[in-house]
């Protein structure tokens, strides 16, 4: 078998820098608090927490302590109420995010309706509607747009989820643009995305089998998953070697991997090995 990683397979810049941050705060000695999850992977969570990172589910007495502010960003409310509460603040928001902050706050204050493009429960979503203080609208499914709320205001503005497809965001652009008088829109979705999907259409087309590797909680690695089982039925999505099933690969010359954007190389290696190990015809 001809194992073919993609070149874009594994971390992304924004959460390459977020652990970077998240060890050297770690490291410095300080008391470390966290809300959530660094990024959406297991490995990187139990990896961050070993160093020396507290994750806590609510905010409390922030004396002498650090609040680190992941890689999905955090609502307004959330970094002003920490401040308040004694908090230092150390932002580790993938720079691609803070970009969409600014251009909702922006667009907010101006008047405009914030519309995101998203996924309703995601961390980052939650994080980009809570920059403003007039409720955003979130869409998650191109089926279900309300337009007729679209329509009572005059000036909306639109953004995406940094993690979704092209496709997606095009087609509801294209839904929403006839029903408002004024549509400010911004394709928010960031570069490393861009270079994932790019890959992702044309990998299953030369590829027997596909192994997408990542957690279930990530959202551009659940995005790689879809687009390529779409074109390759012989995908499968895997977080860690354990869930490899030797039958997946009988009469495959070509196996394709790649990996999503939180999903560290040591995993995508583990992975990789194993699969060579299988030495199956």
């Amino acid at each position: 078998m001809r194992i073919n990683l993609a070149k874009s397979a594994g971390f992304c810049f924004g959460v390459k820098r977020a652990i970077k941050i998240a060890l050297e705060l770690a490291s410095s000695g300080n008391n470390v608090e966290m809300l959530g999850d660094i990024v959406h992977n297991e490995t990187v969570v139990e990896g961050i927490k070993k160093a020396g990172v507290d994750k806590v589910s609510r905010l409390k007495c922030g004396r002498n302590k650090i609040l680190l502010i992941r890689a999905h960003g955090a609502c307004e409310k959330t970094i002003q109420k920490a401040k308040t509460l004694g908090y230092r603040i150390v932002d580790a928001t993938c720079p691609m995010v803070k970009e969409i902050h600014k251009i909702v706050k922006a667009y907010d204050k101006n008047g405009y309706r914030i519309v995101i493009i998203g996924d309703q429960k995601h961390d980052e979503v939650h994080g980009i509607a809570g920059q403003v203080d007039n409720k955003a609208i979130i869409i998650s499914d191109e089926n279900k747009i309300p337009l007729n709320k679209l329509r009572l205001n005059d000036k909306l503005c639109l953004v995406s989820q940094s993690t979704q497809t092209e496709k997606k965001v095009n087609k509801i652009y294209s839904l929403i643009k006839p029903c408002v008088k004024e549509l400010k829109f911004f394709n928010t979705i960031c570069a490393p995305t861009r270079a994932k999907q790019k890959e992702i259409k044309d990998m299953p087309l030369k590829n027997d089998v596909m192994i997408v590797i990542g957690s279930r909680t990530s959202a551009n690695t659940k995005r790689l998953y879809e687009i390529s089982w779409r074109l390759n039925k012989r995908t499968y999505w895997v977080e860690d070697p354990a869930e490899l099933q030797k039958q997946w690969f009988r009469h495959a010359k070509n196996i394709g991997v790649t990996s999503g954007a939180s999903t560290p190389c040591q995993t995508t290696d583990q992975i990789i090995k194993k699969i060579k190990n299988f030495n199956v015809k």
